[in-house]
């Protein structure tokens, strides 16, 4: 079995992650639901509660995305790379280089 790699992450790029999981620490206060009924909800510790809430790449997408469902956020992880901006530009200088 292999060890996970540990996720290294840019300053800027942590920052994005750190911002999520205060949105999702927020979303769950809104709610008036603690960590222990979030994590027990989750399937999950409430130690990893915690490192999502901080946004800490090392967790899973699956251990983020039953915290959203808990939350009844979890259709916005439809909203993942839906928009794709940069991929329809590249895609159009290629439509407009072909004669």
């Amino acid at each position: 079995m292999s060890v996970p790699k540990k996720q290294i992450l840019f300053p800027r790029h942590q920052q994005i992650l750190s911002q999520m999981g205060e949105q999702i620490k927020l979303a769950r206060k809104r709610r008036k639901l603690t960590t222990v009924q979030v994590a027990e909800r989750a399937r999950l510790d409430r130690t990893t509660l915690y490192y999502i809430e901080q946004g800490k790449p090392s967790v899973s997408i699956g251990a983020y995305f039953n915290v959203l469902r808990v939350l009844g956020l979890h259709n916005d992880f439809l909203k993942l790379a839906a928009d794709d901006e940069f991929g329809r530009k590249l895609q159009d200088l290629e439509l407009l280089s072909k004669k």
